[in-house]
């Protein structure tokens, strides 16, 4: 089996762990230590796993840590997009309150990270790589983003406990669009039976069958797969340093897939993401949960984990304790949010529940298919606008393209996991309606979401950085 190529990223994980960072073993472990915490984020990447039962999915090592762990398979984050993503996920914080629900905003005097808490308890904290917050982090987040493993001998000898971020761009959105030449190298550690074959690929009901879309979908599947041989390199690396044991291990995507209709959108398709956790003496080998879990979830989980008070500020909750056994009160509603796009407006709202979505609009007199420059390099988008151009599109495929929004959406996600029946208008559905809509007018005043105030207000306040400017530039030079 061919091994993923030397990077930087691959060289800084060897380093670190042949250097035995901060070195925890079993006997340790059994002494009380605190655990050692590592997530791995997948860009752009929702739950085509083959352990959450996708047929087309080859991701074998993931398979095993969902066997070796636990898998969530209600997961999700709060924004279908990077930044306002993870905006929450290290602050705990919803982005509709902090001020950081827009993407590509920046938000000025940001709260502190999770992260500056494990610092107080004595955590070391490594992240190297991508931040992308919406905002930059505060002074005293980490102790290094870089060049950090020449600091692997001292905290070795310290024997403190750390918490590792690594991120696996490869299956970014970008990539799955990449020319021949990037995606050789995106696949190279893939063998022949791994690549999957676009005329086999099931294309979900909303998307135009089409060359276009299939090729899309297949090379989705393919830079999963790589993903995949990047996350098995660290677990073996973890297993061959000795650090497995008193590690906890995360796993997960930073949102749904990118592709169109799924990143960007708050349907599941772009805020349902996969969930593994690994630990090993805490958490039952093959457990599957099935209660809802949010993104500002993470951050009161890891602190629990390590023994921490939730700070007042956080809004989430955590879902394993320093036990790993679950909150007594699991989650009843999921939240997502859809704002400004790069140079594009909406404002949108979802709630979830185990069985239903619930969407709200907030101006439904503007399309679906606003044009969004960077999303519309993706060729599943151009053959989709062709085709609504031409009139060859049938059934769910027009959704996406009628001129106007509904003010409000719900589905069955059990009957219409594609969520493409809108039963909004159907008086079976009046009492579920109605009692989601109560729970999200609860949620925006309770949050204090600052949706409805304008980003220029927000400017003014001096909450965020004008960030409008290079957008109303773009938009000149276009004309």
């Amino acid at each position: 089996m061919r091994r993923v190529p030397v990077t930087f990223t691959w060289w800084l994980i060897g380093t670190l762990l042949a250097g035995g960072a901060v070195a925890t073993s079993a006997q340790e472990n059994a002494q009380g230590k605190k655990p050692n915490v590592v997530w791995l984020v997948a860009e752009d990447m929702g739950p085509e796993l083959g352990c959450y039962g996708d047929p087309q999915a080859r991701t074998p090592n993931l398979d095993r840590l969902a066997a070796q762990g636990c898998r969530f398979t209600r997961a999700f984050t709060h924004a279908p997009v990077c930044a306002p993503s993870r905006s929450g996920l290290v602050t705990g914080m919803y982005p509709t309150t902090i001020g950081t629900h827009h993407m590509r905003s920046h938000l000025i005097r940001p709260p502190r990270l999770f992260t500056s808490y494990l610092r107080d308890a004595g955590y070391y904290v490594a992240w190297p790589g991508k931040t992308d917050f919406n905002f930059d982090p505060p002074e005293g987040s980490f102790d290094s983003t870089k060049d950090w493993v020449r600091e692997l001998p001292r905290l070795k000898e310290s024997g403190r406990p750390f918490f590792a971020y690594l991120n696996f761009g490869v299956s970014h959105e970008s990539q799955i669009r990449a020319g021949p030449k990037k995606m050789a190298e995106n696949l190279a550690a893939l063998k022949p039976a791994d690549l999957h074959t676009p005329s086999k690929m099931a294309v979900p009901p909303y998307h135009p069958d089409t060359p276009e879309v299939r090729r899309d979908l297949a090379n989705y599947y393919d830079l999963v797969t790589a993903v995949d041989y990047q996350v098995g390199e660290v677990l073996a690396a973890l297993e061959r340093h000795g650090l497995a044991e008193n590690t906890v291990v995360f796993f997960f995507g930073d949102h749904g897939r990118g592709l169109p209709r799924s990143k960007r959108w708050v349907y599941d398709s772009g805020t349902r993401v996969p969930l593994l956790v690994r630990w090993p003496g805490k958490v039952r080998p093959g457990e599957v949960r099935e209660d809802l879990v949010s993104f500002i979830d993470m951050a009161p989980t890891v602190l629990a984990m390590a023994g921490i008070a939730k700070p007042k500020e956080m809004q989430g909750q955590y879902f394993l304790d320093a036990q790993g056994k679950p909150n007594p009160s699991p989650r009843k509603h999921v939240f997502a949010h859809r704002d400004r796009m790069d140079e594009t407006y909406d404002r949108i709202r979802a709630v979830r529940t185990e069985r239903y979505k619930y969407v709200r609009n907030y101006h439904p007199e503007l399309p679906y298919a606003q044009r969004i420059d960077y999303g519309e390099l993706m060729p599943t988008m151009q053959a989709w606008r062709r085709a609504a151009a031409q009139g060859t599109l049938t059934g769910p495929q027009k959704l996406f393209f009628t001129p106007k929004k509904p003010p409000e959406e719900l589905y069955d996600l059990e009957a219409d996991p594609h969520e493409v029946k809108n039963l909004a208008n159907e008086a079976r559905s009046a009492t579920i309606l109605a009692e989601l809509r109560g729970v999200l007018d609860r949620w925006t005043e309770e949050t204090g979401d600052l949706g409805a105030v304008a980003e220029t207000e927000l400017i003014q306040r001096g909450l965020v950085r004008d960030v409008l400017k290079k957008y109303e530039e773009r938009k000149l030079q276009a004309q």
